[in-house]
């Protein structure tokens, strides 16, 4: 297939809106401004107006059909419920609802406060749940996709992430359970799960010198680190009619790396971990 047959085979979301929560920086922010270049018109939520207009003005150079935002916490339930309310009374049925809000930090369990522990499951696990039971009112039926973004730790363990082990855990058990509540009604709910993607907080986290960095990539099957475009063309195609059939799937955009398991990595954060004198987290 030519790269011109593809690009017209591209999903046209002209008529279609998309809200996406976390969506003003990193991954997120890069599948906003996908879908925005597809014509759709988006939505977008973060903790930081100055972040949301940013992106705004971003989405709207992208060419999304329309382009608004508005800042609130997703560990705040009415805030969450009056901001999707907003959406709503401005664009109308959400047809593609993508959650992304999430934090982490490394930090051994036993080094870890309560209160350390507690911030990511508010923010992952309790945030999805926010997110999903406030937009629930406003998703079109039938044919709405709900997309959450998940990580590898809801699958594989991983030293000194406990605390966001149990969360993605807990975000893709919701959507198994969504898939099957929200299926009779004509909505989809799927998670994907990301892998290292290049010029994100999170792989500059995790990677944060060119030689753990070569080590990564040394280990991908497929010899490279993601982009927002891979993340952006899953979402994309789990949003269209493409995917009409597809629901309650854990769908990793990592280039197969996730089928090594989390040996190297996760021994080279416990190492560093315990290295370090002072307890992780607060």
């Amino acid at each position: 297939m030519s790269r011109e047959t593809n690009a017209m085979l591209k999903p046209d979301f002209s008529d279609r809106t998309v809200v996406v929560i976390g969506g003003t920086s990193g991954i997120n922010r890069g599948i906003a401004e996908y879908f925005a270049a597809a014509g759709a018109s988006v939505a977008v939520a973060s903790r930081s107006q100055d972040k949301v207009d940013d992106t705004v003005a971003a989405l709207k150079a992208s060419g999304a059909a329309q382009a608004m935002g508005t800042a609130f916490d997703v560990r705040d339930a009415p805030e969450v419920s009056a901001g999707l309310a907003g959406f709503h009374a401005a664009l109308g049925d959400f047809d593609v609802l993508v959650s992304g809000a999430a934090g982490n930090f490394p930090a051994l369990t036993a080094r870890m406060s309560a209160n350390a522990f507690r911030s990511v499951i508010d923010i992952d696990l309790l945030g999805t749940a926010h997110v999903m039971q406030a937009a629930y009112p406003f998703l079109r039926r039938p044919g709405a996709s709900v997309i959450n973004i998940s990580a590898p730790q809801s699958y594989l363990a991983m030293e000194g992430q406990a605390h966001v082990c149990a969360a993605k855990a807990g975000v893709d058990q919701i959507t198994r359970t969504l898939a099957l509540e929200w299926g009779g009604e004509g909505i989809r709910v799927n998670s994907v799960v990301p892998g290292f993607i290049e010029g994100t907080e999170g792989t500059e986290r995790l990677a944060p010198t060119p030689q753990i960095r070569q080590a990564i990539v040394d280990d991908i099957p497929l010899g490279r680190m993601g982009t927002t475009r891979d993340m952006g063309n899953m979402c994309l195609f789990l949003g269209s009619d493409m995917a009409a059939y597809v629901s309650g799937a854990v769908i990793p955009v990592d280039g197969a790396l996730s089928e090594r398991g989390a040996g190297w990595l996760g021994k080279q954060m416990g190492d560093m971990l315990r290295a370090m004198p002072q307890p992780g987290g607060d």
